[in-house]
């Protein structure tokens, strides 16, 4: 189905070195199935100079396994909890707390 984390949802690394960092997602890319989180992933690429740029160290973020994120569903205790999908009155599409039985997540 996909990922079903959206940017700008703040989420909770469940597993790695990174284990019980809390962040707010940047961007996603579902192709490679990654998460990028502010302040995770942040590091150091060694550049070959060239005619373009000068070369020497340039700062990189790289993104984490979507697989290694949970949302965070109350920001005050941190709960987090997998999300679903299910359609509303109106017939449309929105996304679902599963561990909060199955509130709307906005």
């Amino acid at each position: 189905m996909g990922i079903r984390i959206k940017t700008g949802d703040t989420v909770k690394i469940i597993s790695g070195a990174n284990k019980g960092t809390t962040g707010k997602v940047t961007k996603v890319i579902p192709a490679e199935n990654k998460v990028f989180i502010e302040g995770v992933g942040n590091r150091e690429r060694h550049m070959r100079p060239n005619a373009y740029n000068r070369g020497g160290k340039k700062d990189i973020q790289v993104g984490i396994n979507a697989s290694k994120v949970a949302l965070v569903i109350d920001s005050k205790t941190g709960a987090t909890s997998r999300v679903g999908y299910a359609k509303n009155d109106k017939g449309e599409t929105i996304r679902i707390a599963r561990q909060a039985n199955n509130r709307e997540v906005k």
